[in-house]
């Protein structure tokens, strides 16, 4: 799906830091639903325009240029940069532009930011795309419209999805003497194969597992959900970080790292989890379906496996996906535009899922993805979709965001207990959520 990796510390804190300048700066020009109530008509095909494609993953950018042909082929004087910002600095540099009208013409927008953006009228609303017919939300997962909808009115084309599994190096479970667990493994099974593995490869420097723990999406979310728990009300106006279920969730991670059979939280910080996978240091990753282009370029490719997330109290998994946008203040708008809709179609998402790079959003062009590492089960992130849930979100998501990643590594290493560390959370983020 989307990118690799999903959320840095570094990133949340630029973007914390760039929040405020943008949520200040009124719109000069910006549109409102309103403005956009006219249907849409395709440009002229002999329209000319220079427009600036901006999004944060290099490894995507094949299938972005083998589009962007295709979308020549129907404006062959409508030119697309394609400007690259690795994701630690791609919010900050963006807000910067937000401040300031000059943001690219078309952009990708995550979830965790998108609620700031269309509140301040930075980015343009849909509505007459879908009114002319040119986008059809229905081609899309529900939920993923709902995640680019604010007050009524959706701003964003879902290009992309994302679902988290366990990625698995079958030559280290050879090596420990541990059979791979089945897919309708449980929590117990997951710690007790990681701890095994951790113990008997010692000698090696290799764990039983690893995972991003700077990332809820594919780590604590995951387990909070599966426990029953929540991370933000369904209102978006309370942490659910006070409940005894999200505790119960966020004490599975500490459990992994108190039994060795898991990095340390500083190790993880110093050597991300995934670089521990690749380098064939831990025998499992728990990451997300976008870890595929790593993985299989990676020299531990020949012995991947995949396996769903392990079923807590009930089974779940975090959905989440990019979304094409056009900023309001861009001032060749309809060329922007007319780009926004072709990308959003099945012929582009079908080409983005042919060349593996992510599992596009569009209905019915997901199959090419599941087959694009032979021996690999990716149908897996696939199939997870009928119990995922949406990545929890707010209007100032990276607010909270950075109170998780500040104050839950002291739960995770036993530095604080789980229980002080979210009484903590909660009463700080519900402090942040009531000035939304």
């Amino acid at each position: 799906m989307a990118s690799f990796p999903r959320r840095a510390l570094a990133a949340v804190a630029g973007t914390v830091a760039a929040a405020a300048t943008l949520a200040a700066c009124s719109s000069t020009g910006a549109s409102t639903a309103s403005d956009s109530d006219t249907p849409y008509s395709p440009p002229d095909a002999n329209i000319s325009a220079n427009l600036t494609y901006a999004v944060w993953d290099q490894t995507q950018v094949k299938a972005i240029n083998a589009n962007l042909a295709e979308f020549n082929k129907k404006y062959p004087n409508v030119k697309v940069n394609v400007d690259v910002t690795p994701y630690t600095n791609y919010f900050t540099k963006l807000q910067t532009e937000a401040s300031s009208d000059s943001l690219p013409d078309v952009f990708w927008m995550n979830g965790p930011n998108f609620q700031l953006y269309a509140s301040n009228g930075k980015i343009e609303p849909i509505t007459g795309e879908v009114k002319a017919g040119a986008i059809d939300p229905k081609n899309y997962p529900q939920s993923l419209d709902q995640l680019y909808t604010l007050d009524g009115v959706q701003y964003g084309v879902p290009k992309d999805f994302d679902t988290i599994g366990v990625w698995i190096n079958k030559a280290l479970f050879a090596q420990a003497g541990v059979p791979i667990p089945n897919k309708d493994w449980t929590w117990a099974d997951l710690h007790s194969t990681a701890t095994q593995i951790s113990q008997k490869l010692a000698s090696q420097g290799v764990y039983g597992i690893t995972a991003g723990m700077d990332s809820g999406q594919s780590t604590y979310y995951n387990t909070i959900f599966q426990a029953g728990g929540s991370v933000i009300s369904p209102d978006g106006k309370k942490s659910g970080y006070d409940s005894p279920a999200t505790a119960k969730g966020i004490q599975f991670w500490t459990d992994l790292v108190k039994s060795k059979a898991m990095p340390t939280i500083k190790q993880l910080t110093d050597t991300t989890g995934d670089q521990w996978f690749v380098s064939g240091k831990s025998a499992m990753y728990q990451g997300g379906s976008w870890a595929r282009s790593e993985v299989a370029a990676a020299p531990v490719a020949k012995d991947i496996a995949v396996l769903p997330v392990p079923k807590g109290d009930q089974q779940a998994t975090v959905i989440h996906g990019l979304s094409n946008v056009v900023a309001a203040s861009s001032p060749n708008k309809q060329a922007a535009q007319a780009l926004q809709v072709f990308l959003a179609s099945k012929e582009a998402q079908q080409q983005q899922g042919d060349l593996g790079a992510v599992i596009p959003a569009y209905n019915g062009t997901q199959d090419a993805f599941a087959k694009s590492m032979p021996g690999v089960d990716l149908q897996l992130f696939l199939d997870e979709v009928s119990y995922a849930k949406p990545l929890p979100v707010s209007k100032n998501t990276a607010v909270w965001n950075t109170l998780e990643t500040n104050l839950l590594p002291d739960a995770f290493d036993g530095t604080k207990s789980v229980d002080g560390a979210l009484k903590d959370l909660a009463s700080q983020m519900n402090a942040d959520l009531a000035k939304e």
